[in-house]
């Protein structure tokens, strides 16, 4: 079901907004995003670091109002919303929870029924088309995030489910995880610097911007030292979800060798994506929660590490 036409209400995460004159401002120098490339038309995954480049939330951020709007796992956003705040003292930005004045929707293959809705979307991932009212970004090929405020949330609700089905949540985190997109939940807050989700490979870390919070140890990773731990997409033979945080390990490691970053149901099976060290996880042979424990397959992801073209952001 992951690959055919869809929609799902995306319940799981919450809407921060910071708005005001100096709202990209004071941004610039907290998100390892470049908020100078955010446009009407182009939005962009980011992340929320401290100053030891441990990431408190990952996000998608967006241009709206006068503003921005990030999307994060919901029970990030208040302690992500109290953190800011602390720097936002001496800065002309408003920084509030503005979950309830929004709908968001997960779109799959459903390009006709946006078009309905008067939303124009190109396929480039993270552009963005707007109504009055609406916004729409591509997340990824043939995925589309749509923000809808929440009083029209029923009229739009309803438009979309005369034309397309309406799946669970699980099927729109399945197509995240076949897109490659970790993400950050509360059982991982402070536990990944952004390139142990590959965040630096799908657009979400900019080495190009100048400072802030935690930039030294990023960029110190990317042109000094080698990633011993990034991000895989695995499947598993099981029936229970393991829950974010679930550790996994590899017979030649007498420790834990990562970490599960998001699952989700697949044709009978589980598909993840984890945090790995990287040679462990190549020798083919990694296990979920205890040696002992239900063994993990491989699977590729959509795209490749390339440090010379990542650092040009």
């Amino acid at each position: 079901m992951a690959d055919s036409a869809f929609f799902c209400p995306l319940s799981h995460e919450g809407v921060l907004a910071v708005r005001g004159s100096d709202a990209a401002k004071f941004l610039q120098g907290q998100l390892t995003c470049n908020l100078n490339y955010l446009s009407d038309t182009q939005a962009s995954l980011g992340a929320r670091c401290t100053q030891k480049g441990r990431m408190q939330s990952s996000f998608r951020i967006v241009l709206q109002g006068d503003g921005v709007l990030l999307a994060m796992a919901t029970e990030l956003l208040e302690p992500q919303l109290a953190d800011l705040k602390k720097y936002a003292v001496f800065s002309k930005s408003k920084l509030t929870d503005e979950s309830a004045a929004w709908a968001r929707f997960g779109l799959a293959n459903a390009d006709e029924a946006l078009a309905s809705l008067g939303l124009e979307l190109p396929a480039e991932t993270d552009s963005v088309a707007r109504t009055e009212t609406l916004l729409a970004i591509r997340v990824s090929p043939g995925r589309t995030e749509l923000w809808v405020p929440a009083e029209s949330a029923d009229f739009v609700r309803n438009q979309l489910a005369a034309m397309l089905k309406q799946a669970e949540l699980n099927e729109w985190l399945l197509g995240q995880i076949r897109a490659g997109i970790g993400q950050v939940m509360p059982q991982t807050r402070e536990l990944f610097i952004p390139q142990m989700l590959n965040l630096q490979a799908v657009g979400g870390v900019s080495f190009k911007k100048g400072c802030y919070t935690g930039q030294e140890i990023v960029a110190r990773m990317q042109y000094l030292g080698k990633l011993k731990r990034r991000l895989y997409r695995l499947s598993l033979n099981a029936d229970q979800l393991p829950d974010p945080g679930t550790p996994l390990f590899a017979p030649s490691h007498n420790s834990a060798i990562g970490e599960v970053v998001i699952s989700a149901k697949a044709d009978g099976a589980i598909e993840l994506l984890a945090v790995l060290q990287a040679e462990a996880a190549e020798s083919g042979d990694v296990h979920l929660a205890t040696l002992e424990g239900p063994g993990l397959h491989l699977l590729e992801l959509p795209y490749s590490l390339d440090r010379d073209r990542e650092i040009q952001r």
